[in-house]
């Protein structure tokens, strides 16, 4: 017997099913699926928040100058004239960064090979490329999710059974974050 459902599909498409699924799930925290695809989602969500827990606290806070662009009460770069041509002023400024450790780094690594990152688009500018940025699915689970499951074994996500679909009577069940 295989170690793992078939869901119907090919190899491929089978993982580009549940990398999106999990991805959505820990992104959003639950969503709505089907019994077996359930199942086989909270294997990988699971592994990658325990993945999250074990490396959470790993880094070092390093402080570092960087130039950065100053800029006018309207957001706009501000130039300069030198020598006859436009050029940017820049300020520098001391932040304080993470610097992950090596174990971290592979364990951000091993979750990207999974998890995708997501494009969040503003509800009132549908359609539109300009407003939307890109959220880091992995520094979301070592950031925010994991430092909540430190004291927890296991047992971070939990399914919900909803009931069946009109269309094909499958089980249909909430997986959500607990």
């Amino acid at each position: 017997m295989a170690g793992y459902r078939k869901l119907g599909r090919t190899s491929s498409q089978r993982k580009a099913l549940l990398r999106n699924q999990v991805t959505d799930l820990l992104y959003y925290g639950k969503i709505v699926t089907t019994e077996a695809k359930a199942k086989e989602i909270r294997k990988i969500a699971e592994g990658i928040i325990a993945l999250g827990v074990k490396e959470c606290n790993n880094f070092d806070t390093v402080k570092v100058t960087a130039k950065v662009a100053r800029k006018d009460k309207d957001g706009k770069r501000v130039k300069e004239v030198v020598d006859g041509k436009k050029v940017t002023v820049y300020d520098e400024v001391e932040r304080e960064i993470k610097k992950d450790q090596p174990s971290r780094l592979h364990a951000r690594r091993q979750m990207q090979k999974t998890l995708f990152t997501v494009t969040e688009v503003p509800a009132d500018k549908q359609s539109r490329r300009k407003d939307t940025k890109k959220v880091d699915v992995v520094s979301k689970v070592l950031d925010d999710i994991a430092p909540k499951y430190t004291d927890r074994n296991g047992g971070y996500t939990r399914i919900v059974k909803i009931g069946q679909r009109k269309g094909d009577a499958a089980m249909e069940v909430l997986i959500e974050l607990v």
